[in-house]
């Protein structure tokens, strides 16, 4: 049995707590007077302090008390937010990050000059010039010479508070931090053990609580529970000399009791679940680490390779009940296949959403204005794909923000908005995700990357090229225009970066560029990197794999057109004319061309290419396999797999060779 370490369970949920305080405060600039991101910001903060507190991160729980606080002060409306204290928390944050991942680390001088920061911000709003944020020992203790007041209090949670991850005990300590504290609990409406449901909470409590805290204070321990739990609040006579009281740290006899009770009442109750709860399970989501996925759809793959090699034994035999065996299981491995690939897929929005922050430091950086979009965030795209998507989108971002979009007073004079905007989206097109990455800024100077290239040697000068391969330069290594070397570009490594992991992922990057406009930069690539179908064909006595998502369809070639289209290499489509490329001079096959070749038109985009096989064999569920690092300057296949008799395929690169067959298509229009 595998027991989860808490410690790594924290850090998981404060991940998604960071990404949820990030969206809201990132929201919030859109609407500074947004109460409900305003209480959203304050909950995860809330919520971060306390949970860190429970696992033994003092510091976090520290630092995080005063953001905590100022959010507090702008909730109660003793303080208007602004961009500056969003930007604060935002620094803070990352700072908070840094407390989770290295708790033993030296931050204090970071973390005072960052609350030095946040209380400038608050104590700025509130008209008063404060520098130092006050400690939060001493903070307490202030709170505690304070006129205190006595509160009565009978409180009780939903009978699922437990089982929706609500600890009681918690929320106990919770209200003994605000002060003077009696707890009594009630357990009278316990049920009898034949109707006694274990997963149910059927004790309620009675406290006593003396404290200098508003009532709004003590509401803010239940804020996740509120709207589900009874609670009764009514305040007692003030108690004059409550600051000198010691605050108890140990728990009451009631809390001991109440601690032992649920490990007693497992043991003597058998763990039966009720219809609701069972029902409940259902919608529940499961949180499964990322290697067992990646194990499992490893798995999946070895299946599909056994279950191609039963069905070429079950075609070879005349065993009808081996053949019968053999349809079960390629469709119930076709199901599982479907099954993994969704289990894969993750919405790009979850890439898309880290961008934000990104594009309000750099505008908070370069001083421009500027304004992200995002479209598609729905489209769905295998997780290794998302993963390895992170940095180049970064770079490319980046780069539209340094290079693309001009100063506000630029903008102005050319008559634009002042702000600027970059556009984000995701569509999907076949077998393939198209993300864009577009802004209305000045667009690629042409001239200046000509110079460059041709000072670079990367081009003869005056040398003659399409716009396309022009623009493509960019890409080149150690190749940038930036006059100067900045934080943000300079260096020459970023774009060059992009490409070579968009090649990686057998993609191809599109890019258009309009003077004074903006550019667009297109990433097309493949959804899956485990498992696609495939057309299997022959050439020669080669078995090669064509992705099926890029086959358009597939034509017959007669010798006589054949002979007829040497040296010109198109066919007549529907009164269109396609280039194709014969595989079998491409390969060298050194074997005499079939009588019967076929025709298979691929694309990519818009471009189209015909290759020319000697046959086509069917479909094929194709598990990718990588190829060795002494093949990784052939270009021409993307991976191999294995088929039914154990020989290898390789799997056909189509975004090279529909490059191949449309500069072939340009040299012919030249010369001819």
């Amino acid at each position: 049995m595998t027991t989860l370490d808490p410690i790594q369970v924290f850090r998981t949920e404060a991940a998604e707590l960071f990404e949820q305080i990030e969206s809201g405060l990132l929201d919030l600039l859109d609407n500074l007077s947004d109460q409900n991101q305003i209480d959203a910001v304050f909950r995860g903060l809330h919520t971060l302090k306390g949970s860190g507190a429970m696992f033994g991160f003092e510091a976090l729980a520290a630092f995080t008390h005063h953001c905590e606080t100022a959010f507090d002060r702008v909730r109660k409306g003793e303080v208007p937010a602004s961009a500056e204290l969003v930007a604060c928390v935002l620094e803070a944050q990352d700072h908070m990050k840094a407390l989770v991942e290295r708790p033993a680390g030296d931050h204090e001088e970071t973390g005072n000059c960052l609350l030095a920061k946040l209380h400038a911000a608050v104590g700025a709003q509130a008209g008063r010039a404060l520098v130092v944020m006050p400690p939060l020992e001493p903070a307490l203790r202030q709170l505690a010479e304070r006129e205190a007041t006595s509160w009565n209090m009978r409180f009780r949670l939903p009978a699922n508070a437990m089982a929706n991850g609500t600890n009681p005990l918690a929320l106990l300590d919770e209200l003994r931090e605000l002060g003077d504290c009696t707890v009594r609990v009630d357990s009278s409406a316990v049920p009898g053990l034949d109707r006694l449901e274990p997963l149910d909470l059927h004790l309620s409590w009675h406290v006593t609580l003396t404290t200098a805290e508003p009532r709004s204070a003590i509401e803010d321990v239940f804020i996740f529970v509120m709207d589900e739990m009874e609670l009764h609040l009514e305040p007692l006579a003030s108690a004059p000399d409550a600051g000198s009281r010691p605050r108890p740290h140990a728990p009451t006899d009631e809390a001991v009791r109440l601690q032992t009770a649920p490990e007693i009442t497992a043991k003597a109750v058998p763990a039966t679940v009720s219809p609701e709860a069972k029902q409940g399970k259902a919608t529940e989501n499961v949180r499964v680490p990322a290697e067992r996925l990646d194990e499992l759809m490893d798995r999946v793959g070895e299946l599909v390779i056994a279950q191609s090699r039963l069905s070429q034994l079950a075609n070879s035999s005349a065993d009808i009940h081996l053949r019968s065996v053999s349809e079960d299981v390629e469709r119930l491995s076709g199901e599982l296949r479907d099954t993994m690939m969704v289990l894969r897929m993750v919405p790009v929005g979850s890439l898309f959403g880290r961008f934000r922050r990104l594009v309000h430091d750099l505008a908070r950086e370069t001083g421009k204005l500027i304004e992200l979009e995002t479209e598609g965030e729905t489209t769905e795209v295998d997780k290794t794909v998302i993963e390895r998507l992170a940095d180049p989108l970064v770079h490319l971002v980046r780069n539209s923000i340094d290079h693309g979009l001009e100063p506000p007073e630029e903008r102005a004079a050319a008559g634009k908005d002042r702000v600027g905007r970059i556009i984000l989206s995701a569509r999907q097109s076949g077998g393939e995700v198209v993300i864009t990455i577009k802004d209305d800024g000045r667009g690629v100077n042409r001239e200046r990357v000509r110079a460059k290239a041709e000072a670079s040697g990367l081009i003869q000068a005056g040398q003659q090229l399409m716009d396309q391969e022009l623009l493509q330069l960019i890409f080149q290594p150690g190749f940038s225009t930036a006059a100067q070397v900045t934080n943000l570009s300079g260096r020459g490594v970023g774009m060059d970066v992009v490409k070579k992991t968009v090649e990686a992922l057998r993609g191809v990057i599109d890019i258009r560029s309009e003077p004074g406009q903006g550019s667009e930069i297109a990433l097309r690539i493949p959804l899956t990197l485990a498992i696609i179908d495939g057309l299997l064909v022959r050439v020669g006595a080669g078995c090669y794999v064509i992705p099926l998502s890029a086959v358009e369809e597939c034509l017959e070639l007669s010798l006589e057109d054949d002979l007829r289209s040497r040296g010109r290499s198109f066919i007549s489509l529907r009164d269109s004319l396609v280039p194709f490329l014969r595989l079998r001079d491409l390969f060298r096959t050194g074997t005499a061309p079939d009588p019967h070749q076929k025709v298979v038109v691929i694309s990519t985009g818009n471009e189209r290419v015909g290759l020319v096989v000697d046959q086509i064999i069917g479909d094929h569920q194709t598990v990718i396999k990588s190829m060795s690092k002494l093949h990784d300057d052939v270009v021409t296949f993307s991976g191999a797999t294995i088929l039914g008799d154990g020989s290898v395929a390789l799997i056909l690169d189509v975004t090279h060779l529909v490059n191949v067959g449309q500069q072939q298509e340009a040299q012919l229009r030249a010369a001819g």
